[in-house]
C-alpha cells in the first residue's frame, strides 16, 4: 500500500528558478518542480496552492506541483508508463495544456508528443497504448480539429525559423483558442516580434 507524505503545499513563493519555484511553508522552504505556465503566472511572494507528488529515488526525494487535479493526475499517469520518469513527465506538460494532451493520446496522435524532447517514437507510442483508455473518458472538450489546427500553426512557425519551444510558448499565450489556423499564426507572430 503507498502511502501520500506531502499531498498539498500551500504557501509563500520566496524563490524562483527555471524549472521550479520554493515555497515558504511556516519557515519551511519547500522546491517544488511545477509546469513551465504556473511558473510564468506566479509571482514571487505569491501565495500560492499546490497539488503535489513526492517522487522519492534512491539518491532523491523531489516534489512536483499542480495547479489542479487533472495537471497531478496526467503527470501521475505518465510516470506509471515505463521509462517516462517525472522530469520526462514534466517536459509532456510543458508542451500543451492538460486538455490537449489527454486529447492527443485518447486519439493516438504520437507526432504530437514526440514534440517533446527526449520523447521519441516508441515512447510516444507505448503512453498512447498504456494510457489511451485512462485518460479517453471526460476530455471530448478538445475537437482533433483544434489539435491539427494547433499543429499545423506550430510547423508553420518553425518552417518561418522560430525555435520549438518559443514557437510553442506563443501558442499557448494567444488569447483567441477559437481561431483558425491564419489567424493563430498572425497573433503568435505579433507575440513573438514583441
Amino acid at each position: 500500500m503507498m502511502y501520500i507524505m506531502i499531498a498539498q503545499i500551500t504557501g509563500i513563493v520566496v524563490h524562483k528558478t527555471p524549472g521550479a519555484f520554493i515555497v515558504d511553508t511556516n519557515g519551511v522552504g519547500y522546491k517544488i518542480h511545477t509546469p513551465r505556465d504556473i511558473l510564468q503566472k506566479t509571482k514571487l511572494k505569491e501565495k500560492i496552492t499546490l497539488l503535489t507528488h513526492l517522487a522519492v529515488r534512491e539518491d532523491s526525494m523531489d516534489l512536483y506541483g499542480f495547479g489542479d487535479k487533472a495537471g497531478l493526475e496526467l503527470f501521475e499517469k505518465l510516470i506509471t508508463v515505463s521509462g517516462i520518469g517525472p522530469k520526462s513527465a514534466l517536459a509532456i506538460l510543458n508542451l500543451a495544456p492538460v486538455s490537449k494532451l489527454i486529447q492527443a493520446i485518447s486519439t493516438g496522435d504520437a507526432s504530437y508528443l514526440t514534440k517533446v524532447s527526449g520523447i521519441g517514437k516508441k515512447s510516444a507510442a507505448k503512453i498512447i497504448l498504456e494510457l489511451k483508455d485512462s485518460v479517453g473518458e471526460g476530455s471530448g472538450e478538445i475537437s482533433g480539429d483544434s489539435l491539427r489546427g494547433e499543429k499545423d500553426s506550430l510547423e508553420a512557425l518553425i518552417s518561418l525559423g522560430y525555435g520549438a519551444a518559443e514557437a510553442r510558448e506563443a501558442l499557448q499565450k494567444i488569447k483567441n483558442k477559437n481561431a483558425n489556423t491564419g489567424e493563430t499564426i498572425k497573433e503568435a507572430l505579433q507575440i513573438l516580434s514583441r
